[in-house]
Formats: C-alpha cells, sequence, structure tokens
C-alpha cells in the first residue's frame, strides 16, 4: 500500500541575529517530513505579527494587504504541489520552493550519477588509501552496460532521472537480466547490489527522499562448488604433460591450489614477497588483491618447491616474478587441455583451486576454520563457512573418529539377551 503524502505550510516572522523591531516574513513548506524555507520578501513590526494565527494584527489597509499577501502565497504553495503531482514529477518541499522562486531545478539521471561514481572508481585503482581493484572496476562497466540497455530497451530513451527510480524499476530491471540477458540468480544479485549502492549514494546527496531498495529483498542461493578431491588433485600433479606452456599453467594451478591464492595474486607475485616467518620457514607476505587484507601464510612442501623450480626460469629472472604466469585468458584456455588431458569433467579456474585448497588441502586435514578463513583472507568467517558445507570427504573423516571414540568410552544401549533370559522369556509368552 503505498504510504500518504504529508504536507504543511507553516507561516513566520524570523526577527534575525541582532533582535530587530522587524522581522523578515518566512513560509516553511514541509513534505513528508522534509522541510524547505522560503523568504516571501516582506516584513512586518513584531507588535503587528500575531505568532499563534499566522497573520498580521489590525484592521487596516497595510495589514489587510499584508494578509492578502500570504492567503495567495500559501495558495500558490498548494497548486504547485497539485501541479508537480499532476505532471508525474517527485514533489518535495525543495522542488515546491524551486518552483515558488522561480529556480529551475537540477535534475539528475540516473545513468549520469552512476557514471561520475564510476570515474571516481577508476582514480582509486591502486592508490594506497581507499583503492579498489581493477576486476572491482570492471564490473561497474559491465553493470552500468546492463543498466544501460535496459533503459533504452524499456524505456526508449537514453537516460532516466532520478525520480523513476522506483520499486517498479528495479523489478523490471531484475527481470530483463533474468529473461532477457539469461543471467544466473546470483549474477543478476551482484548487478542489483551495485545498483543499490548508487541508489544509497544518492540518497545520501539528498538527491533522492528515500531508497526504493528499502522494500526489495533478494537472497543469494547456495551454488555447488566444484573442488578437486585427493585422487584427482594427486592425478594434475603427477600427470605427464605434451607441452613446457601446461606444465606451467597445472604449476601455477596445483600451487593456487596449495596456498589458496587467487589468479591476481599470484600473478604479482615477486621474490620480494617470499621471506621468512616466526617459525623460522619459508612464508609469502601479501595483501589479497581483492580485499587488500593482509595475507600471510608459511609455504607447504609442494608450494615450496614449486618456487624453486621456477627461481631461474627466463621469464621469472627478466620480472623478477615468482612464476611465469601467462594472461588470464591463455591461462584458462590452457586449463581446459589440462582437465580434458587428466580426465576431468570439470572446468578448472583458478576459483576452484581456491576451493581445493580450502576444502581438500586445509579441511579435511583439520585446519581450524579460522585459519582457513585467513589463509583465504576473507573479511568474515561466514564467507569460509561455505567450504564447510561441501567437505563430505571431512564429515566421513570426523564420523568414523567419532564411532571409534564411542565404541570404547560409551556403554552398549541394548544388551544382548543370554540364553537363561531367552527361554524364560519365551516361557512366559507361551503360557
Amino acid at each position: 500500500m503505498k504510504r500518504k503524502q504529508t504536507f504543511s505550510i507553516l507561516v513566520w516572522a524570523y526577527r534575525g541575529k541582532n533582535k530587530e523591531s522587524q522581522a523578515t516574513l518566512y513560509a516553511r513548506v514541509t513534505v513528508n517530513g522534509k522541510r524547505a524555507e522560503i523568504s516571501l520578501g516582506r516584513k512586518v513590526t513584531l507588535d503587528q505579527w500575531d505568532e499563534s494565527a499566522c497573520k498580521v494584527n489590525g484592521n487596516t489597509a497595510e495589514a489587510e494587504q499584508l494578509n492578502e499577501f500570504l492567503d495567495i502565497a500559501k495558495a500558490e504553495l498548494h497548486q504547485i504541489r497539485l501541479m508537480l503531482k499532476a505532471t508525474g514529477e517527485e514533489v518535495t518541499a525543495v522542488a515546491i520552493k524551486n518552483k515558488y522562486l522561480g529556480v529551475e531545478e537540477e535534475k539528475k539521471s540516473l545513468l549520469e550519477v552512476f557514471k561520475a561514481y564510476n570515474a571516481t572508481e577508476k582514480e582509486l585503482i591502486d592508490k594506497e588509501k581507499g583503492r579498489i581493484a581493477i576486476g572491482t572496476y570492471k564490473r561497474l562497466l559491465v553493470a552500468y552496460g546492463k543498466l544501460e540497455r535496459f533503459i533504452k530497451t524499456t524505456y526508449k530513451k537514453p537516460d532516466v532521472f532520478l525520480h523513476e527510480l522506483n520499486y517498479k524499476f528495479i523489478t523490471d530491471y531484475e527481470f530483463f537480466l533474468k529473461v532477457t540477458d539469461n543471467l544466473e540468480h546470483n549474477t543478476c544479485r551482484g548487478h542489483l547490489k551495485i545498483l543499490k549502492k548508487i541508489a544509497t549514494l544518492c540518497v545520501n546527496n539528498a538527491w533522492l527522499d528515500r531508497n526504493p531498495f528499502a522494500a526489495f529483498k533478494y537472497i543469494a542461493l547456495d551454488v555447488d562448488r566444484q573442488i578437486l578431491n585427493t585422487q584427482q588433485l594427486e592425478t594434475l600433479i603427477n600427470k605427464p604433460l605434451p607441452s613446457k606452456r601446461l606444465e606451467e599453467v597445472r604449476d601455477v594451478f596445483v600451487f593456487s591450489c596449495f596456498t589458496g591464492y587467487a589468479y591476481s595474486d599470484v600473478h604479482k607475485l615477486t621474490l620480494d614477497h617470499v621471506g621468512t616467518g616466526i617459525d623460522g620457514e619459508r612464508w609469502i607476505f601479501l595483501n589479497r588483491t581483492k580485499t587488500h587484507n593482509r595475507s600471510n601464510i608459511p609455504l607447504l612442501p609442494i608450494a615450496l618447491q614449486l618456487t624453486e623450480k621456477y627461481k631461474d626460469h627466463p621469464a621469472c629472472v627478466v620480472k623478477g616474478k615468482l612464476f611465469p604466469v601467462s594472461s588470464n585468458q591463455k591461462y584458462n584456455d590452457y586449463l581446459k587441455e589440462i582437465a580434458a588431458i587428466c580426465g576431468f569433467n570439470i572446468k578448472l579456474t583458478t576459483h576452484i583451486a581456491r576451493h581445493t585448497f580450502a576444502t581438500t588441502v586445509a579441511l579435511v586435514n583439520g585446519v581450524p576454520l579460522e585459519t582457513v578463513s585467513a589463509i583465504l583472507g576473507h573479511k568474515s568467517i561466514r564467507t569460509t563457512q561455505i567450504y564447510a558445507k561441501i567437505v563430505q570427504e571431512k564429515l566421513s573423516i570426523d564420523m568414523q573418529s567419532l564411532r571409534g571414540k564411542l565404541s570404547t568410552s560409551m556403554p552398549k544401549a541394548v544388551e544382548a539377551p543370554t540364553k537363561t533370559e531367552e527361554s524364560t522369556t519365551n516361557s512366559t509368552v507361551a503360557a
């Protein structure tokens, strides 16, 4: 049910800071609790002004003229409100004030605000403070493009004003993303989250009265996160590959499986990121590309062997890199070849490497969830808990351990009857 709009006008006399004998008449317009004050350009002596009745006392011609002026001013303000409502424009206290004063209100459009936001975010890429990852910026550009195409398709115009961003706009956009663009639910949710961020920006800058997302709810659906199990991981490590380029990509992928690093993190690793930790072992000291969280982790034996393998590689020596990492596109293409050679029926991606570390390498082997969360660079342990749901192997191991403990420490719930007891029972039944 649509909320009923509240509207009021109050006229009062303002003396100013110097407490002068004359006061300036003002009108305060309030719409839905938000107000705007308008100087009416007329003055009145304080002894003439009736504050409770909001008018001038007396029967003089001057008093009558001033009261008539106030009645006309209030009538005009009422008329402006009705006109805004009739033309479908947003009725706000500021809009009424601007119309009354003849000021052309600056109307911001949705894509205009979105484009300005993206430009600001671009300036923050790789800055020391408030920086964002290049991948985040690219997602903003994709989201802008989809919103632009939705507006052109649905509204048959290049842009919409902010007051047109309402609940129906959001639901229509969601339908467009799911049906026209055929996006999965969680991908669609990501685009709506970006639009909500733009809407919140508009509310915070008083360009919108209220956030249209207040009544809109979207819930992330659980997805089936694919991983490599222990056998598949061993196959990948030991499988002979027909070319050097495939071997290098395989090694980078395996390194991610034993460190939890994403492609963007491995890509920027240099020798300077490797050092000695508090335990005297070799560690990597790195700020995660996506979250900027510090992710200092000890190198497991396989990961350490791989760093040693490539320390004299020509490309690593020239660029100062830890691994000869190819471009993201080539990396994913080569992973497809490797998956086919290994006989895997899953698509290898850098995300699967992270999932494999969290599950097959870490959680299955008893590493606490808090430790896994720290290594993965998650801001919240709730993010890491997703992995714990899919580790059936870990569940099996834990239950086997529990069975062993219970078999030795707990009494049997039901004892098998002895032969004497069994005979007695049978005799009683027969009787």
